[in-house]
């Protein structure tokens, strides 16, 4: 309950109903919320001692914001004292409904022709994440994409599927060209020695069976780095041969 200005920590269900966040926000709206009272909605419950609100605002004085708790890895959230198992759950896959709502609609045929359109599809997938991620788009003569896999996610350049299985997925789709794409959660684009290594023995991969190789863009925090915009894909056709 309210007493001299100040919520009991006893929990949520002995407030006012008008001070009950989630009560609050199907009358009012989802503006309505502080960014403390939406993770409490989603918390459902705090843990002994402390409010699901009391909870949740540790958790974002933790964190520091509502975007770094959605970046921040599974491991880190299970490190706060008392979120874990089904808490931990759902904020993660509160997180996830929302990234997956910034990124285009599948249901829509998306066409990629250069850089900047691979660019623009690809950053909502991997800008921000706590581990690097590495995708592959497979598009048809015309552009058009086949299919986007997630291939593979680990620890910071150690992360590349294995050129077989990279191959098989082409040849799968019946892809005419292959876009590569991974970010760099140090927040540096820039192209490795492995990156560019990988990159030329894919390329090596692919041209025997006619699938070509356009691009490999690797997401830092703010820049992207293009191999096709800085020279590096004739650089690999001329070193394949």
């Amino acid at each position: 309950m309210a007493r001299n200005g100040k919520i009991s920590s006893k929990g949520i269900g002995g407030w006012p109903e008008s001070e009950r966040p989630r009560e609050r926000l199907l009358r009012q709206g989802a503006q309505s919320v502080t960014d403390a009272e939406l993770v409490a909605i989603l918390l459902r419950v705090g843990v002994q001692g402390m409010s699901a609100i009391e909870l949740a605002r540790h958790i974002l004085e933790k964190f520091g914001s509502l975007r770094a708790l959605g970046e921040a890895p599974l491991s880190a959230l299970f490190a706060v004292k008392g979120l874990k198992g089904a808490k931990a759950a759902q904020l993660v896959a509160a997180m996830e409904v929302a990234r997956r709502v910034s990124v285009p609609d599948g249901r829509k045929r998306i066409t990629i022709k250069n850089t900047n359109q691979a660019e623009a599809y690809l950053r909502s997938r991997l800008q921000g994440l706590p581990e690097e991620h590495f995708r592959v788009l497979f598009l048809n003569r015309r552009g058009t994409l086949i299919e986007d896999a997630l291939l593979a996610v680990g620890a910071v350049d150690q992360v590349r599927p294995p050129i077989r299985l990279l191959v098989a997925r082409a040849l799968q789709a019946n892809a005419s060209a292959v876009i590569l794409g991974h970010n760099h959660p140090s927040g540096v684009a820039d192209a490795s020695e492995s990156d560019r290594l990988f990159t030329e023995d894919l390329y090596a991969a692919l041209k025997p069976i006619g699938i070509k190789l356009l691009d490999h863009l690797i997401f830092g925090e703010r820049d992207t780095f293009s191999f096709a915009d800085n020279g590096l894909m004739d650089e690999v056709a001329l070193n394949v041969g």
